[in-house]
């Protein structure tokens, strides 16, 4: 949406990348303001997740209302919008956490499958030809169809958390949680390459095709195919994970990923046969390992802040993507598209040796399971 605002309202690079940016600030806030007043566990997570779904829907619509001479009221809008998310999303996987226990793994890979087609939906909308409201307008009446569905057809699950009273020290006693922070640290690896790659994919495969002299009509197709992929991705390896081990698949996904980035320079400017295979295979990936952090925080969390874990882990994820969504056009602007995805290998390799850690403490008992 960013790069067609950024020709219809014209603005500069630096207004177009903060109406990214301004979702992603929008949910640190959101997360951490959550964490601390421990919303994800006073309050019903199903209720949340309606409560902020529906007002997530809201802000983003009003973004149609905006024209070229409102770039900060459409920032402020899009800040709205990741304030609403950091409650659904956290809320989500605490719903689905509370019907599953021995294959929680595979659960929340669904959930998060879900969630990665959604977001590659609005690509989707515009490879058919609809203009960016239409895009919009989308993905709010979506937005509100998963809310009601969700609060109208799922009840608490039988292995839900009762709410937790109020209290500053629970933020404390998640951080002091070594399960907890290896599985964050895995986590912030993995977060440091999925958002600035699944942003800026479009930006670098038109690049790529105009180097090689192809066409760029099938670019937000492609997009659409390469983001969803990792809905199979997160739904498969959810499915491994509950059999092999969740750090074990998180640290193969990571391996895969990385590989993809950091080899991104040597296929740029090919034939799109070798360019799309290559980023099919990372979008696959990329996020295939996102459940099985959220997994291993509920594994390892004590039950009554597990809400507040949950929330500070994304909201620590989701504080660094500002870096990479960034650092990626800032690259590229440098050197070029050729190197701009590189450099995020460096997430996943960190990752892996955090994956690493928690595999070995888990096997020696320094970390135990709570569920």
């Amino acid at each position: 949406m960013a790069p067609r605002l950024e020709v219809e309202w014209g603005l500069d690079s630096g207004q177009a990348t903060w109406l990214t940016l301004a979702v992603q600030i929008g949910f640190v806030v959101g997360a951490l303001v959550s964490a601390v007043f421990n919303l994800s566990d006073l309050v019903n997570a199903r209720t949340l997740f309606l409560i902020t779904a529906l007002a997530a829907a809201a802000a983003n619509g009003g973004l149609v209302l905006m024209g070229d001479g409102d770039v900060l009221a459409a920032i402020g809008l899009r800040f709205v919008v990741g304030v609403a998310l950091a409650g659904v999303y956290p809320s989500g996987l605490k719903v689905m956490a509370g019907w599953f226990r021995r294959r929680r793994g595979m659960a929340l890979g669904v959930l998060v499958g879900a969630l990665t087609v959604g977001s590659a939906t609005p690509h989707l909308v515009r490879g058919i030809g609809l203009e960016w409201e239409a895009v919009i307008l989308v993905s709010s009446v979506l937005a509100i169809v998963g809310g009601v569905l969700l609060w109208l057809t799922v009840s608490d699950g039988p292995y839900d958390t009762a709410p937790a009273p109020f209290s500053f020290r629970l933020v404390g006693d998640v951080v002091r949680n070594r399960g907890v922070r290896l599985a964050t640290y895995g986590y912030l690896g993995h977060m440091w390459e999925l958002y600035a790659m699944w942003t800026w994919t479009a930006a670098f495969l038109v690049a790529s095709a105009t180097v090689s002299g192809l066409s760029t009509g099938w670019v937000p197709t492609a997009t659409f195919a390469i983001i969803a992929i990792g809905g199979i991705g997160s739904w498969i390896a959810g499915r491994a994970a509950d059999r092999v081990g969740k750090e074990r698949v998180a640290a193969i996904a990571m391996v895969v990923s990385g590989t993809c980035a950091a080899i991104s320079p040597l296929i740029f400017g090919l034939s799109m046969w070798i360019v799309l295979p290559v980023f099919l295979v990372w979008g696959f990936t990329v996020v295939a390992d996102s459940a099985q952090f959220s997994a291993l925080v509920t594994e390892t969390a004590v039950e009554r802040y597990r809400g507040t874990a949950l929330t500070l882990q994304t909201a620590a994820g989701f504080l660094l993507t500002l870096v990479t969504i960034r650092g990626v056009p800032w690259i590229a602007d440098q050197f070029g598209w050729r190197w701009a995805f590189a450099w995020l290998a460096i997430g996943p390799a960190l990752g892996v040796v955090a994956m690493w850690r928690m595999q070995s403490a888990r096997r020696t008992g320094e970390i135990a399971p709570t569920v």
